[in-house]
């Protein structure tokens, strides 16, 4: 097993004047699943392909164990990637196109007949081995082109979102079979996409990425419970969080429909992070809880209803921005009726204008002494519930 290490890795096009990766850090430990999620142009794959070898950084080093492999050709990275449309040889059979690359490298027959069917094994295609790639489902197609990855038993695993061009239902049951197949190999791995929910459910951890430059990498957990910006607060979530642009004055913060006087602590961060009196404050729509009217912070109208199951996603007006929040589907609510708003502070965030978050009020406060001491912080964020 390896580690691969990007140290200041940038790549620019038509003659620099187009970034595509910003002095990017990365490093993808030993047997690490990392996900590289953000969106379209981002410089993800362009990322992914400089790990490979297909493209070579305009400055930086990309190391593999310690060993310096900036400028090796694919050939000689020891790396299998898994493209977006598969790149299966359609004159060959999926056993051909699974012993190609093992052929390239002079291995014998009995040890690429050995390989190949231990890789068809796993990806349970053993029985699909005679056929073309045009007999192939989409799905049969994927686990060809992953069998074909893994039979070189590769130092570093690359996955350029393999899984965008299957449906839904089936797109779920291949990352599971990814995450099982990556535990099997224990190699380090990297996952591109730009779909967050399998970035979340697949990574240990994620970089979310944007212009070229990685913009925090952590546990998908951390990513979505402590965004340390405003874009991947803002990207990382569905249905997303709720962004007031908000004024702050001697302690108080002014959202437009209502304020809120923060604890010292928080207003202590806030002196010292802004230099305006501007400050962006975001809200997870699962922590705006839904009471009784005149029960909470404000009273607001349902202008529409999205059933989602066991969930309900309700969304109004405050002031001249659009608001969700998620309650149970359970929760008597109607669309044209009024309902009250309470907010679970400790999960609310507030950022600088530009971006870099300021605090997470429960990064800050102790809730549970808060709660006690009846300065308004409610420890479990629910209120009467509407009716």
């Amino acid at each position: 097993m390896v580690d691969a290490v990007l140290d200041n890795v940038r790549k620019t096009f038509n003659d620099g004047q187009v970034v595509a990766v910003d002095d990017v850090n990365l490093t993808i430990e030993e047997g690490e699943l990392i996900v590289l999620v953000g969106p379209s142009g981002c410089g993800k794959s362009t990322t992914l392909r400089c790990i490979a070898g297909l493209e070579t950084p305009n400055s930086g080093r990309i190391t593999f164990g310690g060993h310096d492999v900036t400028e090796l050709p694919p050939k000689d990275r020891a790396v299998s990637m898994v493209f977006q449309n598969y790149a299966l040889y359609p004159s060959m059979t999926v056993y051909e196109n699974m012993e190609f690359g093992l052929k390239m490298r002079g291995a014998d027959r009995e040890t690429i007949d050995e390989r190949v069917r231990w890789a068809a094994d796993i990806m349970e295609i053993g029985d699909l081995l005679d056929r073309y790639p045009d007999q192939l489902s989409g799905g049969q197609q994927q686990r060809v082109a992953l069998g074909r990855a893994i039979v070189r038993e590769p130092a570093i695993f690359l996955l350029d979102e393999p899984l965008s061009n299957l449906d839904a239902k089936l797109r779920a049951v291949m990352r599971t079979e990814i995450q099982e197949l990556q535990r099997k190999l224990d190699v380090a791995t990297v996952f591109v996409t730009h779909d967050q929910e399998e970035a979340m459910s697949m990574g240990d951890r994620i970089a979310v990425m944007n212009a070229g430059d990685i913009q925090q990498v952590a546990p998908p957990s951390d990513i979505y419970h402590d965004p340390n910006s405003l874009f991947v607060a803002d990207f990382i979530g569905s249905p997303e969080i709720n962004l007031f642009r908000s004024s702050y004055r001697n302690g108080t913060v002014d959202l437009g429909a209502f304020d809120v006087d923060v604890p010292d602590v928080i207003a202590t961060e806030l002196d010292s992070g802004l230099d305006s009196d501007e400050v962006v404050t975001g809200i997870r729509p699962e922590d705006i809880n839904v009471v009784e009217p005149g029960n909470g912070l404000l009273d607001v109208e349902v202008q529409v209803i999205e059933p989602m199951g066991d969930t309900q996603i309700i969304y109004f007006d405050v002031e001249d921005s659009r608001v969700r929040a998620v309650v149970p589907s359970a929760r008597n609510v109607t669309e044209g009726g009024t309902v009250g708003l309470d907010v679970y502070w400790p999960n609310v965030h507030m950022f600088h204008p530009d971006g870099p978050k300021l605090v997470k009020w429960g990064n800050a406060v102790d809730v549970d002494a808060d709660a006690e001491s009846g300065d308004g912080v409610r420890a479990d964020g629910h209120g009467e519930e509407a009716q």
